[in-house]
C-alpha cells in the first residue's frame, strides 16, 4: 500500500481548513511543535481522551469513540458521541477558548458526523462544538455545503500528500497563533518571493 493510500486523520481536515501549509508540515513532514494554544487544547482533550461511556438521563455518552469512513478514506476519533433514546446520534468536539464560529472546527465535526453515518447507517444531521473556556456548546448543522467542503478538503489533502510538496505559507494573521511559525518561517519565505519579483522587474522591458 502506498503512503497516500493510508487513511487521512480527521484532524488533518481541521489543519488544512486553518492553513494548508500547517497541514502539510504536520501530515507530510511529520513536524509538530507545542505553544500555549496547543497546550490548552491538549489539556481540554484530556477530559475525553480515556475511552468509555456513561449514562446521563437516558443518554448514552461515549468518549474517545473510534471513527472511520471507507468511502472518504478517513480515520480518527470523536471526543464525545451522544446516543439518545429516540435514535439521535450527536457528536461533540471539544475545543479550548471561548464560544466562536470557526469553519475549520465545523469541517472536523462534519467529517465526524459523516463517518458516524457510514458506520451506523443512520443520519447524523447535527453536532456541537464544546468551547471549554466559556463552557458553552455551539450547535452545528451538517449542511450539504459543509459535507461538500469535507469531501473537497479530503481530496486536496490527498493530492498534497501524493505530490510531496508543501503548500505556500499564508503569512497573515493566522501565523501569530500557529505553533509551527518558527518551522514554517512565513516572513522569510515571503521576503524571498518579494526579492524574486523585484529581480524580475529589473530586467523587464517596457513597451
Amino acid at each position: 500500500m502506498k503512503a497516500t493510500d493510508d487513511p487521512i486523520p480527521l484532524s488533518a481536515l481541521q489543519h488544512w481548513a486553518y492553513c494548508p501549509r500547517q497541514c502539510g508540515l504536520i501530515h507530510l513532514e511529520q513536524v509538530f511543535e507545542d505553544n500555549l494554544h496547543t497546550a490548552r487544547g491538549q489539556a481540554v482533550h484530556h477530559l475525553v481522551d480515556e475511552p468509555g461511556y456513561e449514562m446521563k438521563a437516558g443518554v448514552k455518552v461515549e468518549r474517545a469513540l473510534p471513527l472511520w469512513s471507507d468511502r472518504l478514506n478517513l480515520i480518527g476519533k470523536a471526543d464525545l458521541v451522544e446516543f439518545h433514546p429516540d435514535g439521535t446520534v450527536f457528536p461533540v468536539e471539544f475545543k479550548h477558548g471561548r464560544k466562536r464560529q470557526k469553519i475549520h472546527d465545523d469541517i472536523q465535526l462534519a467529517a465526524q458526523a459523516m463517518c458516524l453515518e457510514e458506520m451506523l447507517g443512520r443520519p447524523v444531521p447535527k453536532g456541537a462544538i464544546y468551547h471549554a473556556s466559556s463552557r458553552r456548546r455551539r450547535e452545528v448543522t451538517v449542511t450539504p455545503e459543509l459535507r461538500q467542503l469535507v469531501e473537497e478538503t479530503a481530496t486536496a489533502i490527498r493530492a498534497m500528500l501524493a505530490s510531496g510538496r508543501l503548500p505556500a505559507p499564508a503569512n497573515d494573521a493566522r501565523c501569530r497563533e500557529c505553533s509551527l511559525k518558527e518551522v514554517c518561517q512565513p516572513d522569510a519565505l515571503a521576503d524571498t518571493d518579494r526579492q524574486q519579483r523585484q529581480r524580475q522587474d529589473l530586467f523587464r522591458v517596457e513597451d
